[in-house]
């Protein structure tokens, strides 16, 4: 159930690609994406369902609903330079440390921390905040903390087997 549950949150951001940014069915959808991504872990726990290919499941979904919104809300904004650079060096960690985890480890790792799981909100959270709050300070608030996230889950990945 929780796999169906993760599934609909990519067939949510596969459709995403194609309405109207910003539209009512767009923020349906994205609610809905939203909505997958709180309850699949906790319905893969109640059930004793809870498994690699889940988790797994569950990180390539994030990906693709992450980069739908990407690809759909970011052309629609105006964004600083410092700000571009600052995303993209936190994509370079998180690259990073899927490299050094494969090495490490010897296989896929992705950590679902707190931190990732705050970064997770307050990007869901901001576009519909875009009309409010100033992008250079939304996003000055979430880089922070996926910087934060990244650094953390680089170095869990890489001290998880020295323990």
């Amino acid at each position: 159930m929780a796999n169906i549950v993760t599934g609909c949150r990519i067939i949510c951001s596969i459709v995403l690609m194609f309405v109207p940014v910003f539209s009512p069915v767009f923020y349906f959808l994205y609610f809905l994406a939203g909505f997958t991504d709180m309850i699949d872990g906790t319905i893969a726990r109640k059930t004793n369902t809870a498994n690699e290919f889940g988790s797994r499941l569950d990180t390539i979904a994030d990906i693709a609903f992450v980069a739908a919104c990407m690809i759909r809300i970011l052309p629609t904004l105006t964004i600083p330079v410092w700000l571009c650079i600052w995303i993209a060096v936190i994509a370079i960690i998180k690259a990073f440390n899927i490299i050094s985890g494969y090495i490490v480890q010897k296989k896929f790792v992705a950590k679902h921390t707190i931190l990732n799981k705050i970064t997770g909100v307050v990007l869901f959270i901001l576009p519909l905040t875009i009309s409010v709050i100033d992008l250079k300070y939304s996003g000055s608030f979430i880089c922070t903390i996926a910087t934060l996230a990244a650094i953390q889950e680089g170095h869990l990945i890489r001290t998880e087997n020295r323990k």
